[in-house]
C-alpha cells in the first residue's frame, strides 16, 4: 500500500504582521467557520455537521488574526491530478489588506500540492483575483459535466 510521507502533509504556518495562515487542523474554529459559511452565497444554511464533515476531508488554511479565525481555503484535492478550491472567504472587517491574496499564493505554494495538473474553482464575484493567479474560464466547457443536486438541508 502506497501512502504519502508525513513531510508531505505537515502542518504550515506563514505569519504576515499579525496574521498567521495555517493549515493545523486543531487550530480551526469551527463555530466562525460555520457563522460565515452558512451566510455566504454558496453555503446558505450549510448545517454546521455537514461543514465540519467536509472541513474533515479536505487541506484546510486558516487565516487568523492572532488567535482569532477570519478566514478559510478549502482544497479538496488528491494531491496528484485534480484540486478543487471551495469555502474562500476573509470576514468583511479584515478584507481590504490584500489577506485574501496572500491565501491564494500560499495554497498555490504549498509543498504538498505542487504539480497537481487541475485546479477548479467556482466564483460568483471574484473572477479578478482568481485571474491574477492563472485561473480561466473553462477551455473546453462542452467536456465539463456536473451533478447538482438540491440542497436537503434547505428543503
Amino acid at each position: 500500500m502506497m501512502t504519502l510521507g508525513s513531510s508531505d502533509l505537515a502542518p504550515i504556518n506563514v505569519a504576515r504582521g499579525e496574521y498567521t495562515i495555517s493549515t493545523d487542523p486543531a487550530r480551526l474554529d469551527l463555530d466562525a467557520i460555520h457563522s460565515y459559511l452558512s451566510r455566504s452565497y454558496w453555503a446558505t444554511g450549510r448545517p454546521r455537521a455537514v461543514t465540519a464533515r467536509a472541513l474533515r476531508h479536505s487541506l484546510n488554511f486558516g487565516v487568523y488574526y492572532g488567535d482569532q479565525q477570519i478566514g478559510l481555503a478549502r482544497a479538496i484535492t488528491d494531491y496528484a491530478t485534480y484540486l478543487y478550491l471551495c469555502d474562500v472567504f476573509i470576514l468583511e472587517e479584515h478584507q481590504g489588506a490584500g489577506l485574501g491574496q496572500w491565501l491564494i499564493e500560499t495554497v498555490l505554494a504549498h509543498p504538498g500540492l505542487q504539480g497537481v495538473r487541475r485546479w477548479m474553482l467556482a466564483t460568483r464575484d471574484a473572477h479578478g483575483l482568481y485571474a491574477r493567479y492563472g485561473f480561466k474560464p473553462l477551455a473546453a466547457p462542452e467536456r465539463q459535466m456536473e451533478r447538482l443536486l438540491p440542497m436537503p438541508w434547505l428543503l
